[in-house]
């Protein structure tokens, strides 16, 4: 499955969120609780522990992102057809044996049923083949669309706004397609529902 990238901008967003990200790079030591665990043996790494959460002030926002997928079922998008009603847009990054990801599946759908036609999550598979991705979707009942970054571009894509092997992690994109907040690690489903509200609040 190959992907296209129509706009790819990578800037930085300023010192605030730098210092954010640098808080949440603290936050993910390896430890009992929380951090970058290892699968012995694999180099897959995930965040364990609660997500952290940053929210992007709108002065210190990267201009509109943008990327042409494929979805798990065969149709072609892009985050820019999917935000041309200023649709808020959620990208969620995860893999199908990462513990915490299991986790969150639940929280995730239980945001997407609660934002129909408001807000549109999209999860994005950074390590498996459609095989394994396709198995996750049907053992969480994951009813938003999925599609698989095999290449790297959803990632590439995001990698301003997150540190490297961040998995999960959610970005939630303002009406306008700039990241406007992100979760490293886990997220709870009132987490996301609020950082949300506070994206449709700026409308």
């Amino acid at each position: 499955m190959r992907t296209g990238i129509r706009k790819h901008t990578r800037r930085a967003v300023g010192a605030v969120f730098a210092c954010a990200l640098a808080a949440g790079l603290a936050a993910c030591s390896n430890t009992e609780t929380g951090g970058v665990a290892e699968q012995a043996g694999s180099q897959q790494g995930y965040v364990s522990g609660s997500g952290v959460v940053t929210q992007i002030p709108k002065s210190e926002r990267t201009e509109p992102i943008d990327l042409e997928f494929t979805l798990l079922d065969g149709k072609k998008t892009s985050l820019a057809d999917i935000r041309k009603d200023g649709t808020i847009t959620v990208i969620n990054l995860w893999y199908a044996a990462c513990p915490p990801c299991r986790k969150e599946a639940p929280e995730l759908e239980e945001v997407a049923e609660k934002y129909e036609g408001k807000a549109q999550l999209i999860g994005a598979n950074v390590r498996d083949q459609e095989a394994a991705a396709q198995a996750f979707v049907e053992n969480f009942n994951v009813s938003y669309p999925v599609m698989l970054d095999s290449d790297g571009e959803m990632v590439g894509l995001l990698s301003d706004v997150l540190p490297p092997r961040a998995t999960p992690s959610t970005v939630v994109l303002d009406s306008e397609g700039r990241p406007a907040a992100r979760v490293v690690g886990a997220v709870e489903a009132s987490t996301l529902s609020g950082l949300i509200d506070d994206a449709m609040k700026e409308d």
